[in-house]
């Protein structure tokens, strides 16, 4: 039975969704400030500190714990779709998420569309990760994590980074992933009475301010499901049953078996999408938190000191 106290997602979800379906002409602008007030719903992390870096070609976000291990890293890829929120919505999440695996988080500030389709967001994370690597971060101790989108991201630099004989990050951590940009038939439909967000118009709008003329949305390079997941890094997804994105993770994590990667895909009951933003507030956003922050510093181990 889900907590009480993980209502309030869903209420601020359903606030949302009240708001644009009132105004569907509003400026994206104002879509975007709209969306970043997920923020609000997230408890402030204790014991963390931020500061402003650029992170090679774009800005990014220094999550740090107090006395927090400085060598490894977590690169996190924030959701929105491509096309909304930012490191600011995403800011309490990813400093809850360093305090949990007691490294720092890298919150990334990638290109969104419609302004910049696909590829540019993986360009981005690609040259960040260049960058930790130019810095001093082995590649052994740097991870990606991600949310909705984010963890498309993730996923699909780690197939960029394979293709192109770089190498992989340790692992990835995907919350809530969106992998699907052909929005295919499958729990998309069948849960869109319990999702109160990620509905089937709003995933097929997104995907295609993503993709626009390219024509990637059954791209490997774009898609993850319909990539070769050979010589993935380990992988670590959390989704809810009752949300219109379960199946995107639960079809990657059997992909990604079938190809030999360890992957593990832990399935909470009754919770929203991204449900990890009631962390500090949520019993179930903080245990999956803490759970995915003590897989990720499995993964880190004691690295060579970096530069930065």
């Amino acid at each position: 039975m889900p907590s009480p106290q993980s209502a309030a997602l869903k209420a601020h979800y359903e606030a949302t969704v009240a708001v644009l379906s009132a105004a569907p002409d509003i400026d994206l602008a104002l879509r975007r400030a709209l969306l970043d007030q997920i923020h609000l719903v997230t408890g402030e992390p204790t014991g963390v500190t931020y500061r402003d870096v650029d992170a090679g070609a774009r800005p990014g976000m220094w999550c740090e714990p107090e006395d927090g291990d400085q060598d490894g890293v977590i690169v996190y890829f924030h959701g929105g779709g491509f096309v909304v929120q930012s490191i600011h919505s995403h800011r309490k999440l990813a400093g809850h998420l360093a305090k949990a695996a007691n490294r720092r988080v890298l919150l990334l500030d990638y290109r969104q569309a419609p302004e910049f389709a696909y590829p540019a967001p993986i360009d981005d994370a690609q040259a960040t990760y260049t960058w930790l690597l130019d810095q001093g971060f082995e590649s052994a101790h740097i991870a990606f994590a991600g949310d909705s989108a984010g963890a498309c991201l993730a996923l699909s630099t780690v197939v960029r980074l394979r293709d192109n004989g770089i190498e992989l990050p340790a692992g990835v951590l995907g919350f809530s992933p969106w992998l699907d940009l052909e929005s295919l038939p499958g729990t998309l439909d069948s849960n869109e009475q319990f999702d109160a967000l990620a509905k089937r118009p709003l995933c097929e709008d997104m995907a295609a301010a993503y993709i626009q003329d390219t024509g990637a949305a059954a791209d490997p390079r774009a898609n993850p499901l319909r990539a070769d997941l050979t010589g993935f890094p380990p992988v670590y997804m959390t989704a809810s049953d009752i949300e219109c994105l379960f199946d995107n993770g639960e079809r990657f994590a059997e992909r990604a078996r079938q190809a030999g990667v360890d992957v593990t895909f832990v399935v909470e009951e009754g919770q929203q999408h991204v449900y990890q933003f009631m962390a500090g507030r949520a019993p179930e956003a903080d245990r999956s938190v803490a759970d995915a922050g003590a897989w990720l510093a499995a993964r880190l181990g004691s690295p060579t000191p970096a530069r930065v």
